[in-house]
């Protein structure tokens, strides 16, 4: 009888190298938010990939920056964190990255104790000739690292990746009951449908600035009504969020609700209010009530 392996496999790397696509494509189920904006994860999320025989945990965590206020301090806790219950490191780089924004981070991974899968992602962009630069960078940049090239968005090289991280698990029986696809809430899911479609429409700092609170969350047997807040900072914000006769509002509603429905296979009635809730990113309290602050 083969034996049971689970592990936590942890990904990073610097915003926008396709780290919430490749957890998507592992998953199947799309629990991380992806857009094309930079710190589009500010949580780490964990998706739960389960076989017979085994159960991967992976966890996805915001892209290395140099933090500037205290949210992004925090976002950079879940970073170190993630190298802390890690038995398996991803590291993914795009194709033409050359360094990790993080130097401390970077001996991190060059020095770590436990396997590490470095990832070239988005070699569907490139050329041959590109690609073997970045593999020779890499082999020399980081050379306790195993090097896959993948295309996360494709789904190329993807399967070869999972099965590696397979054969590394360690034995372990399951962390999760095996139908469990993630330990969040169903609220997350909800907060990140609006919020993904809040970094889609909108511009400059508005994303950064919003923040989104469901307040109620009722299911029954054939429908769930939601009730969300989306949270800014100032007046001029909220104004913008609404848009012209509530229409911006009303566009990113109807995109959630699609979303959502999708994700949780029933009708959703979702209504949406805006508030101002001044200076949020850098109250220490609020960020823990957003469940920001995970410092013990």
């Amino acid at each position: 009888m083969t034996k049971h392996k689970a592990g936590f496999v942890n990904i990073i790397g610097n915003p926008n190298v396709g780290k919430s696509t490749l957890m998507n494509a592992f998953v199947g189920e799309r629990l991380s938010i992806i857009t094309s904006k930079a710190q589009t994860t500010r949580h780490r999320i964990l998706g739960i990939v389960n076989g017979d025989d085994f159960q991967v945990l992976l966890s996805d965590t915001p892209g290395i920056i140099k933090p500037a206020y205290q949210l992004q301090e925090s976002m950079m806790d879940f970073v170190k964190s993630a190298f802390e219950d890690a038995d398996i490191l991803l590291y993914l780089v795009e194709l033409g990255e050359k360094e990790l924004k993080d130097e401390a981070f970077f001996n991190k991974i060059t020095n770590a104790k436990i396997p590490v899968l470095l990832l070239i992602n988005k070699i569907d962009i490139g050329n041959e000739e590109l690609l073997a630069e970045a593999l020779k960078l890499w082999q020399e940049k980081v050379p306790n690292a195993e090097i896959f090239a993948i295309s996360a968005l494709q789904n190329f090289g993807v399967t070869e990746v999972f099965n590696r991280i397979i054969e590394l698990l360690p034995e372990s029986p399951a962390f999760y009951p095996k139908d469990q696809l993630t330990d969040k809430p169903e609220r997350f899911f909800v907060n990140e449908a609006i919020r993904e479609k809040i970094l889609i429409h909108y511009k400059k700092e508005i994303p950064y600035s919003v923040e989104i609170d469901t307040e109620e969350f009722f299911e029954d047997e054939t429908i769930i009504r939601i009730r969300s807040v989306i949270m800014v900072e100032r007046e001029t914000q909220k104004g913008i969020i609404i848009g012209h006769k509530g229409s911006a509002l009303k566009r990113v509603g109807t995109e959630a609700r699609k979303d959502l429905e999708k994700f949780f296979g029933k009708q959703i009635h979702l209504e949406l209010y805006v508030k101002v809730n001044k200076n949020w990113r850098s109250d220490e309290r609020q960020l823990r009530r957003f469940g920001y602050n995970n410092k013990k």
